[in-house]
C-alpha cells in the first residue's frame, strides 16, 4: 500500500498531545503530511478511520534481549545453543514486540554477536528496526560472562570495544556491576576500575559508538557518572544495606544529561517464582525500591528512556513495553512524559531522533493506534488497534 491515510480522534506526536482529530498521510514508508482537525484525504488515498483511537509514533524499547526466549534462566541457557537455533527466537521476539506497537528495539546483550549477524543477513524487512550492542563487555566471570564478552585490563577492554565496532554494533554495553541472575557476581560493587571503564568509553567514542553501563551498585552508578558514559541501565543504587537513589545523586545525573533506563515492567499475569524473588532480595532489589528510585529520578529531571529488559524470564516476555510505561505513570510520571520516554526520547537516545519517534512529515511511518486516550488511562496501550511499520499495516 503506497499512499494511504489514517484518521484518529487524537494524537500524541512524540512530544505533545493533540486533541480534536488528526489525519496522517503515509507515502512510500514515510509520513507525507499531518493535518490537525477535520481534513479530507487527497483523492485516491484510502483512509483508515479510528473514531476513538489515539495515534502515536511506534514505540521504542531501549533495552531488550532478543536471543532470550523469556523462559526460566533465558540468558543462562544461551551458552550452548547453536546459532541456527537463535534465529527463530530473534524473529519470534521481534514479532511479539511489533504486535505490541514496538517498532524499534535496542538489543543490549546477545550471545557472541548473534543478533548483529542475524541483522546483517537481512533475512527480514517487515520486523522492528534493530540496534544492537553484541555481547556485553563484562569482567572475567562477571555478570553474563557466558554470553562471550569477558575482558580484563585496559588493553583487553579496548580490544573488546574494537571487536564490537568491527562487527557492526551500534553501541557498547559494559557491565559496570554484578547482576541478579549471574551467581557469584556482586550487585553492590563495580566490576571494572575507573581506568578500565574510561578505556572502554574513550575507545568507543573514537569509533563513533556510545556506551551504556549496566549499573546496579551505587558505587557503579557513581563511577559511570564520573567517567561520563552516555547511558545507565537499571540505576538501582544498591549498597550492602539496600537500594536507594540519593537525591543529590539524582540531581547530578540530571545535570549530566545521561540517559537512564530503569527497566521496570512485568507481565501482571505471571507470578514471579519465589527463588527469583529471593535472588533479587539478596541483591537488595524489590519492585518497591525500583519504583521509589524511578520517582526520585523523575523528580530530579533525569533524562529517562523506556526499556523493558524483555526476554529475561516469564515475567519479562517480549512485547512487554506497555507495562513499563504503565509502571512509569504509577510512579508519578505524567502520561505524556512517560510516552515521550518510549517515542521521541527513546529515538534520540538510540541515535534515530531525525527519522523516528515523532509523527512529523518526513519521518518514517512507524505508527501505533490504541483504543482510547492514554493520557487519561495509560493502560489503553495494552489494546493496540493498528500498528504500522514503514507505512505498512502489520497483520495482527
Amino acid at each position: 500500500m503506497t499512499k494511504h491515510a489514517v484518521r484518529a480522534a487524537r494524537m500524541f506526536d512524540g512530544e505533545r498531545f493533540v486533541d480534536g482529530g488528526v489525519l496522517v498521510l503515509l507515502d512510500g514508508g514515510r509520513i507525507a503530511d499531518v493535518h490537525r482537525g477535520w481534513a479530507e484525504a487527497p483523492a485516491g488515498w484510502p483512509v483508515r478511520e479510528e473514531p476513538d483511537g489515539t495515534l502515536l509514533p511506534g514505540l521504542v524499547d531501549a533495552h531488550v534481549h532478543l536471543c532470550a526466549d523469556a523462559g526460566p534462566d533465558a540468558l543462562g541457557r544461551l551458552a550452548e545453543l547453536p546459532e541456527t537455533d537463535l534465529d527463530p527466537v530473534v524473529e519470534a521476539s521481534l514479532r511479539a514486540h511489533l504486535a505490541a506497537g514496538v517498532t524499534t528495539v535496542r538489543d543490549l546483550g546477545d550471545r557472541r554477536g548473534a543478533v548483529l549477524r542475524w541483522r546483517d543477513r537481512k533475512v527480514r524487512d517487515d520486523l522492528p528496526t534493530v540496534l544492537g550492542a553484541g555481547a556485553p563487555v563484562t569482567s572475567v566471570g562477571g555478570h553474563c560472562w557466558s554470553l562471550g564478552g569477558e575482558a580484563s585490563g585496559v588493553d583487553g577492554i579496548r580490544e573488546a570495544v574494537r571487536q564490537r565496532a568491527a562487527a557492526g554494533a551500534d553501541l557498547v554495553k559494559v557491565m559496570a556491576s554484578g547482576g541478579v541472575f549471574t551467581p557469584g557476581t556482586d550487585t553492590t560493587r563495580p566490576q571494572f576500575t575507573d581506568q578500565e571503564l574510561t578505556a572502554a568509553l574513550t575507545r568507543a567514542h573514537e569509533l563513533g559508538l556510545p556506551v551504556t553501563a549496566h549499573a546496579h551498585a551505587l558505587s557503579a552508578v557513581e563511577q559511570a557518572l564520573r567517567v561520563g558514559v552516555d547511558g545507565i541501565e537499571h540505576c538501582t543504587c544498591v549498597t550492602a544495606t539496600g537500594a536507594h537513589v540519593p537525591d543529590e545523586l539524582a540531581d547530578r545525573l540530571a545535570a549530566s544529561g545521561v540517559a537512564v533506563c530503569v527497566t521496570l515492567g512485568t507481565d501482571p499475569a505471571v507470578v514471579t517464582p519465589p527463588e527469583v524473588v529471593a535472588m533479587a532480595a539478596r541483591a537488595g532489589l524489590s519492585e518497591a525500591t525500583m519504583r521509589e528510585g524511578l520517582a526520585t529520578l523523575h523528580r530530579a529531571g533525569v533524562r529517562l528512556v523506556a526499556g523493558s529488559d524483555a526476554g529475561l524470564g516469564p515475567a519479562k516476555p517480549h512485547g512487554i513495553l506497555p507495562e513499563t510505561l504503565i509502571e512509569y505513570v504509577a510512579c508519578g510520571i505524567p502520561a505524556t512524559a512517560a510516552l515521550a520516554t518510549a517515542t521521541s526520547v527513546g529515538a534520540e537516545v538510540c541515535g534515530l531522533g531525525r527519522c523516528k519517534g515523532r509523527v512529523r512529515p518526513g519521518f518514517e511511518a512507524d505508527l501505533l493506534v490504541v483504543d482510547g486516550d492514554p493520557t487519561r488511562d495509560i493502560t489503553v496501550l495494552r489494546r493496540p488497534l493498528a500498528v504500522y511499520r514503514a507505512g505498512d499495516p502489520v497483520s495482527r
